[in-house]
């Protein structure tokens, strides 16, 4: 009988060996040892039992007798019943009878012992010296049991097992190895674009790249917070760039261009004949991004019924175009961003505050030109290194008119400072940029020009007004679109206005006379 089950273990040992070529899928391998210990040698319920780095306990990581349920259940702390015991000890451990033995816990609720007594046997899986989980299984319980043998033919099947897990390991470790490697190289790459280069050695902007680094390669929802024209589009390209997600779309929705119907549609898409308008079917960007990322500006104007639309998406990764029942399934990465306070509005009933948590899972503040004013002068050069390439004529600051800019408050941040360059290297003759080019609203009369430089400001003032009216004009005299046309903030633009005396022009452009009665278009 004894040659006969040596026999039966060297051909179980060779099965295993088998199964080797598995082990990068270590749950599937570690399942297939199990099942053969099951069918050869009756050793049922067997479980491999890991130690989770993360929480430091020992999960089953692979069964095979156990539904999934009973498999779930079995978490176990260090201190904890046999396996517990095992893990600490390093010694393998037999539990004859399970029904006698207080230390065995049953946490699975797998066993019944109503059909006859049930033995448990454990020993520790060793890497290095040192214990990394258990392998048991279970015994009906009778006379002719050898423990010892069962013990030393388990304690051979765990060197093997842990060759699974060391080489699961190893090539895990390598593919973080690969992944960062490659993290830098899409940080490289994204430092030498123009579209994605984030300027500044500042510490505010230095601690906002860090950030973007650690959440680029996962899957966490990012919320970009920060004034208007920071750069927040800019910071959620760049994290979509250094992500696994790069070769996949990357789509922008600005929440407050639309209004709300035409939001929904947008963003989860419409059925043909939904709606009067909807003479096709159309996707939603949710669709179109799918394995991409979904950037969703000025979040904070979602309405009610659509930030519930949203956090159903982003709990469930489900939802259905407008006029549909069928349920679709995409997997997209949500960046959202907000120039308001979130936790404000939470308060104030106007923001939900379970999508408020989905959305800021990792936040990144985006810092403004005010607090990173050391990195004025290398932004003002990157701006002008673009114009120049794309003019193609050089230009630059002279060393007053970039000690103005300096110290100018820049409330429309990054974006005003572009726009603002490349408004004055089309308005400027040669290639240099002085002083007496730089708008009234920048240089202020008697703070910082030059007694040289007084002759020019009332000609500035006239340029500044003439610019203002221009881009008013070409925007059918709304305000707010002439702010933006110009990189101004609606307050900015409202003082000019006020400055200028142009509040009467604007009505009568409008269609508004001083009391405030419809003209005619046509008797203009």
């Amino acid at each position: 009988m004894e040659a006969n089950l040596n026999e039966l273990e060297l051909k179980v040992l060779h099965e295993i060996s088998q199964i080797i070529g598995q082990a990068l899928n270590l749950d599937q391998a570690l399942q297939a040892v199990l099942a053969i210990l099951s069918d050869s040698l009756a050793m049922q319920r067997g479980t491999v039992t890991l130690k989770d780095q993360e929480t430091g306990h020992l999960r089953i990581c692979a069964s095979h007798g156990l539904s999934p349920e009973e498999k779930a259940r079995g978490t176990y702390r260090l201190d904890e019943g046999v396996t517990g015991l095992i893990f600490r000890t390093a010694q393998p451990f037999v539990v004859p009878d399970v029904s006698q033995e207080p230390l065995f816990l049953n946490k699975t609720k797998s066993r019944t012992i109503d059909k006859g007594q049930i033995s448990f046997i454990g020993v520790p899986i060793i890497l290095k010296g040192a214990p990394c989980g258990v392998l048991s299984v279970d015994r009906l319980y009778g006379e002719d049991i050898a423990f010892e043998e069962d013990i030393r033919f388990l304690s051979i099947v765990a060197t093997l097992i842990v060759q699974f897990v060391s080489l699961n390991l190893q090539v895990r470790a390598r593919e973080e190895h690969l992944r960062q490697e490659n993290l830098s190289l899409r940080v490289e790459l994204a430092e030498k674009s123009h579209d994605l280069v984030i300027v500044g050695e500042s510490p505010a902007i230095m601690e906002a790249r860090q950030l973007i680094k650690k959440v680029a390669p996962v899957k966490a929802s990012v919320l970009l917070m920060g004034e208007s024209g920071t750069g927040k589009t800019l910071f959620a390209r760049v994290i979509h760039a250094l992500s696994p997600r790069a070769k996949y779309p990357f789509l922008k929705i600005n929440c407050a261009s639309m209004p709300g119907n035409l939001l929904e549609i947008e963003l989860f898409g419409i059925e043909k004949g939904a709606s009067p308008g909807a003479l096709r079917a159309k996707p939603g960007r949710l669709e179109e991004a799918d394995g991409g990322s979904l950037f969703l500006d000025e979040v904070e104007v979602l309405s009610l019924p659509l930030q519930a639309k949203l956090l159903r998406f982003l709990q469930e990764r489900e939802f259905e175009r407008l006029g549909s029942a069928r349920t679709r399934s995409v997997e997209v990465r949500i960046i959202a961003a907000t120039t308001n306070d979130l936790t404000a509005q939470v308060n104030a009933g106007s923001f939900r505050e379970d999508l408020s948590y989905l959305l800021s899972v990792f936040p990144i503040q985006v810092p403004p030109l005010r607090d990173r004013r050391e990195d004025i002068p290398p932004l003002l050069d990157h701006f002008m290194d673009k114009v120049s390439e794309e003019y193609g004529r050089r230009f630059y600051f002279t060393q007053k008119a970039q000690s103005v800019l300096q110290k100018y408050g820049w409330s429309g941040n990054v974006r005003e400072m572009e726009n603002l360059v490349e408004r004055l290297c089309l308005t400027v003759e040669g290639s240099e940029i002085g002083l007496k080019d730089l708008p009234a609203y920048v240089s202020p009369a008697g703070a910082e020009a030059a007694p040289e430089d007084q002759a020019f400001l009332s000609r500035l003032k006239e340029m500044e007004k003439r610019e203002i009216m221009a881009a008013l004009e070409r925007h059918h005299w709304i305000q707010s679109q002439a702010a933006m046309d110009l990189g101004l903030t609606l307050r900015q633009i409202g003082y000019r206005v006020k400055q200028f005396g142009l509040e009467r022009l604007i009505k009568e452009q409008r269609g508004l006379n001083p009391g405030g009665k419809l003209r005619s278009m046509a008797h203009r």
